[in-house]
């Protein structure tokens, strides 16, 4: 399970909006790369695919492929507007190092 926080609900559910498209879903995923060995993604999509995991938590539809589920199960999905930065964090138990910005990690 992926969870997302009220302050990244209201945040996505306006992205949404903005975007003015048909993307009725956020996908969440991980890739090799940064500076930790692997990194987060979250774009907006409009489609599922079959090797898609479909998560609703607090009036989102997320997708994630079956790969990067099993990276970020129990994750948190948090959005910071706060003077470190502004951006989505990912609140992940699973990983064992992250990089000093947040944006990759190692199992």
């Amino acid at each position: 399970m992926i969870n997302i926080n009220n302050k990244a609900k209201d945040r996505l559910l306006y992205l949404l909006d903005k975007e003015s498209s048909n993307n009725q879903f956020v996908r969440v995923g991980v890739e090799s790369g940064g500076c930790s060995g692997l990194s987060y993604k979250l774009d907006f999509d409009n489609a599922k695919k079959d090797d898609d995991e479909l998560i609703e938590d607090n009036g989102i539809k997320l997708l994630v492929n079956k790969k990067s589920y099993l990276y970020l199960v129990g994750t948190t999905l948090e959005f910071s507007d706060g003077l470190n930065g502004k951006g989505f964090v990912f609140n992940n138990p699973n990983a064992n190092r992250t990089c000093g910005c947040g944006e990759s990690f190692s199992l």
